[in-house]
């Protein structure tokens, strides 16, 4: 039997093959689907898990389709679940945005497999709906936080903030000294989130059970003034005057380089950013460091995590069982090595027996940091399955300075309503 090795990129579609004149695979293979976004890091990842995979599993043979990111690549997502033209295997988020796929009548549970027992309690339950598990990890961890630049940081004498105050009183520092001091990038629309979603740690320290009374409808961000906070603190770091100029039309790759050559100190980001900019900037890197968004108060700094996507399997394949011989490689430490080769680790792994490298960059050891002190707290997204679509137009209009943080609060009230009146959520 002819085995499909290497790499060749079709039309739309990475697929593994071609290798010693063979034309696709055996006729004796199972052939596999697996649907991903069309992000660098998912697409490396995936990749080589799939050909790692391929190596021990001579008889299946899986072929990788690329989709958009965001919006677009969602209704994807949903489109081809809805029609039953799923993919054998697909990457998706885990948390709210899976209990709008309607999991329960559109993906295979796989409570009842053996890997299941080895994830994380956090993360199985941001895969988990009536008691049914649908999903393994694609990565590790990440972070809400602030990325700040060491280099400018040591030459104004800063230290990392521990209070929201405090991180103010850094920006003031870095004005005055004629750099920008909070990096946003708004063309990509998502990311003018992040100041939003990084407080939830704060929010929960304060009330620990608000993703509950949110979810069953018994507190708004409006009427709250713990949770008002972010959209408060976005319109704090502009009113302040600490943002660059072009923050409205810079995307996220500009925010990547200005941060890395110092042209500004902090950029609110995911740490997957780590990524991009050891790819981008490696000699950059080590003048990159990170802290968590700071709260009211010093004694009590965590930070707010974000749990990795997941692999699914939908109920349409035909295919189960190879599929779900594929999500068990993945969530297992030989996978978790795979990904370790062919991807940075910006945080722990969430599969019992994975490890990470021992080379790891200092400003991923800045993230481990709050892990190994267990100051975490999932994201609110993980939390209840109530989010809404509009948030980042909100936030980019608060960031903007074009509309206050309540009016943007009550509008972002009343656009999860109608996100929990869709999923029937008891209460709404």
């Amino acid at each position: 039997m002819n085995r499909r090795k290497g790499l060749s990129i079709l039309w739309g579609t990475l697929a593994i093959g071609l290798l010693s004149g063979s034309v696709g695979a055996s006729a004796e293979d199972t052939q596999l689907s697996l649907l991903v976004d069309n992000a660098p890091h998912t697409i490396a990842v995936s990749q080589a898990l799939v050909a790692a995979f391929q190596d021990k599993n001579p008889d299946i043979a899986i072929e990788i389709e690329t989709r958009p990111s965001g919006g677009e690549g969602d209704n994807i997502v949903k489109t081809r679940l809805a029609t039953g033209q799923m993919t054998d295997v697909f990457w998706y988020n885990s948390g709210a945005l899976l209990q709008a796929l309607a999991p329960t009548r559109t993906l295979l549970d796989l409570a009842d497999q053996p890997y299941a027992a080895t994830m994380d309690p956090a993360f199985k339950a941001a895969v988990s709906m009536g008691g049914e598990v649908f999903g393994v990890p694609t990565r590790p961890a990440e972070a809400f936080g602030i990325l700040y630049n060491r280099r400018l940081y040591a030459e104004l004498g800063l230290q990392v903030p521990r209070t929201w105050a405090d991180f103010m009183k850094n920006n003031e520092a870095i004005k005055a000294a004629g750099h920008t001091a909070v990096i946003q990038t708004y063309r990509d629309t998502w990311t003018s989130q992040i100041l939003v979603l990084a407080d939830y740690y704060n929010v929960q320290r304060r009330e620990p059970d608000w993703a509950a009374r949110f979810t069953a409808n018994k507190v708004k961000y409006a009427d709250d003034p713990v949770a008002l906070k972010g959209f408060e603190r976005l319109k704090a770091v502009h009113d302040g005057g600490f943002l660059n100029e072009d923050f409205g039309a810079a995307g996220y790759e500009d925010g990547l380089r200005m941060l890395a050559e110092g042209e500004g100190a902090h950029y609110p980001m995911l740490t997957f950013a780590i990524q991009a900019i050891a790819e981008l900037y490696p000699d950059r890197l080590a003048d990159i460091g990170f802290f968590s968004q700071p709260g009211e108060d010093a004694a009590d700094n965590g930070l707010t995590t974000w749990l990795p996507a997941a692999f699914y399997i939908p109920r349409s394949t035909s295919h189960a069982e190879e599929a779900k011989r594929f999500l068990a490689f993945a969530a297992s430490p030989e996978g978790c090595a795979v990904q370790n080769k062919a991807a940075a680790a910006n945080g722990p792994y969430l599969v019992q027996g994975c490890s990470l490298p021992a080379d790891l960059p200092a400003v991923v050891r800045d993230v481990l940091a709050y892990f190994d002190a267990g100051k975490t707290a999932p994201a609110l997204e993980y939390l209840s399955p109530v989010k809404g679509p509009q948030l980042e137009q909100l936030t980019v209009e608060v960031g903007s300075g074009i509309r206050q943080p309540e009016d943007a609060a009550r509008l972002y009230d009343k656009d999860v309503a109608r996100q929990a009146q869709q999923l029937g959520l008891p209460g709404w």
